[in-house]
């Protein structure tokens, strides 16, 4: 004999929900999670936080700034300082305290030293972070399976209130805007903000700047007071559509950030911390600086040849390949140090140009006050702790 049993359908979700044990954070955001990418995501298999230095613990170019107001000013690590149309505001920026409870021992901080009290309808401040196409084609932007990203970082001020924070594609003119709201002054407040998947404009799979992710601090009447989620640029309104601090408007005004973290899918989940090690080479993608080392009196940048009169030529090796050809700096007191023919030392302040430099080595020629015989062999070392050679690849 054969007996039939029928049930019902039911749906888990609601039956877990039901019951009388939690099923806790982690339970719940799992039962949220509407791909298996998200809940592959969620029990910690591979990369998650599509950010470099979102801890805020590599800053190869200085730890202290002061009179910063020139546009796309880097300073920590990957995070730059933006104006539009030239407030006339400036800032000091440090590295500062995170919220060590919470596991961030570090911190980005901007304080207004020079107020803007009549910021016009086309001026805007924000900090800036640029991400590479190719890292960022998970998303599926510009297709009919875009996905949503979701953003979580720790924030401080004491100035309240609400502010934007947008998704930049300058490629295709797009933009993907949201707000949060700083509640009390002086308080670390976790946020955490889920970008929709935007169907239109693909991002190229390349190294040039795929999405950038805008923390407006103050922006003016044009880019405020539309609506949020993604649009075309043509409607500059929705830019910064919820933003309402003026955030320039009074020095002492300070902003701190740490533990960015942007992530596929609609759950936030705990920061991926990597070890310092590994956050610096990312960074060093973007840029690598030799020399500048505290307390190290005259440490070796490089080992150069002369050349032609005053000029020695050296090359830099990268500890790894760089984004694109760099823009190559210097700074402080440099001092070239021969042991050819005899001791004899030069010190120079610059310049020192590119020569030949590529993404895996950095060609430089070094001008000094007098000249070297051609075929001496120079040892380009940091002279009294503030000399460095610096190559940029930044977006």
């Amino acid at each position: 004999m054969t007996v039939n049993v029928s049930k019902p359908a039911i749906n888990v979700r609601e039956k877990l929900a039901e019951l009388d044990k939690p099923t806790g954070i982690a339970g719940e955001a799992m039962l949220r999670a509407e791909t298996p990418q998200e809940q592959f995501n969620l029990i910690g298999a591979g990369r998650r936080n599509l950010i470099i230095n979102g801890a805020m613990q590599v800053w190869q170019r200085g730890t202290s700034f002061t009179s910063v107001s020139a546009n796309h000013t880097f300073l920590a690590d990957r995070f730059a300082y933006q104006e539009g149309s030239a407030t006339t505001a400036a800032y000091t920026v440090s590295q500062s305290t995170g919220p060590v409870e919470h596991g961030f021992d570090r911190s980005f901080k901007i304080e207004v030293t020079t107020a803007d009290t009549s910021l016009a309808g086309n001026q805007y401040a924000q900090i800036h972070y640029p991400i590479e196409g190719q890292d960022l084609q998970q998303m599926a932007k510009g297709t009919s399976g875009a996905l949503p990203v979701t953003m979580s970082f720790w924030v401080k001020s004491n100035v309240t209130g609400a502010y934007a924070a947008t998704l930049w594609d300058a490629a295709n003119a797009r933009q993907n805007s949201a707000h949060y709201t700083i509640d009390a002054s002086g308080v670390w407040e976790h946020k955490v903000i889920t970008y929709s998947g935007d169907t239109t404009g693909t991002i190229d799979n390349d190294n040039t700047e795929g999405l950038a992710i805008k923390f407006m601090l103050s922006a003016g009447a044009d880019y405020t007071g539309g609506v949020e989620g993604p649009t075309s640029h043509n409607t500059t309104d929705n830019y910064a559509a919820k933003h309402s601090v003026d955030f320039v408007d009074a020095t002492g005004n300070y902003w701190e950030i740490t533990g960015v973290q942007l992530e596929l899918g609609k759950v936030a989940t705990p920061y991926e911390h990597r070890s310092y090690g590994e956050e610096l080479a990312l960074c060093q993608r973007y840029y690598y600086q030799v020399g500048k080392e505290s307390g190290d009196y005259m440490s070796n940048v490089c080992f150069a040849r002369g050349g032609y009169l005053d000029l020695v030529y050296g090359t830099v090796s990268f500890p790894t390949e760089l984004r694109t050809t760099p823009t190559v700096g210097y700074g402080g007191s440099l001092q070239g140090v021969t042991f050819s023919g005899g001791y004899a030392t030069k010190t120079t302040t610059g310049p020192v140009t590119g020569d030949n430099t590529g993404k895996r080595t950095g060609g430089i020629r070094v001008e000094f006050p007098s000249d070297w015989t051609a075929g001496d062999e120079v040892f380009i070392v940091d002279n009294d702790g503030t000399g460095f050679i610096s190559f940029d690849a930044e977006l």
